[in-house]
């Protein structure tokens, strides 16, 4: 049951990237681009995506999962340095690419090279953060 809830939900989420455009690079670059040629019509999606995910948090604050086990509990609003150095690095990647981690799956379903590239560097990201954020860690901790 919670494999077909899982495939539901993932085939409904690449499907809504595809037709919303946000696996087009330059559609998700023309967002980005705020002094030049702008498109705002990724805001839309965007907005989409978050109304919807506000109301299911609300609501299942009280309620366990069909499929058995608890809904994760949110994180803590902390800002901390680690946080801001990776949100810093995820969109600088974005705007280079034009790609975040779910459109560059999506993407992998038309036979998108660039989606493909863009996988792989992303694995060797996920790889390597743990090492380099401990190695940040002892540099912070020396000083």
């Amino acid at each position: 049951m919670r494999v077909l809830i899982a495939l539901i939900a993932g085939s409904l989420f690449g499907t809504g990237l595809l037709v919303s455009g946000m696996t087009d690079t330059t559609k998700v670059q023309g967002w980005l681009d705020v002094f030049g040629n702008w498109d705002p019509t990724l805001a839309f999606v965007m907005g989409g995506a978050i109304l919807p995910m506000l109301i299911a948090w609300r609501l299942t604050q009280s309620r366990k999962p069909l499929s058995g086990g608890n809904f994760p509990v949110p994180p803590k609003p902390e800002m901390d340095r680690r946080l801001i150095f990776g949100s810093v690095l995820f969109g600088m990647g974005w705007g280079l690419a034009g790609l975040c981690p779910g459109p560059a799956m999506a993407s992998l379903s038309y036979g998108g090279f660039e989606g493909l590239v863009f996988l792989v560097a992303m694995m060797a990201g996920m790889f390597a953060a743990p090492k380099v954020g401990a190695q940040l860690d002892r540099i912070a901790n020396a000083t």
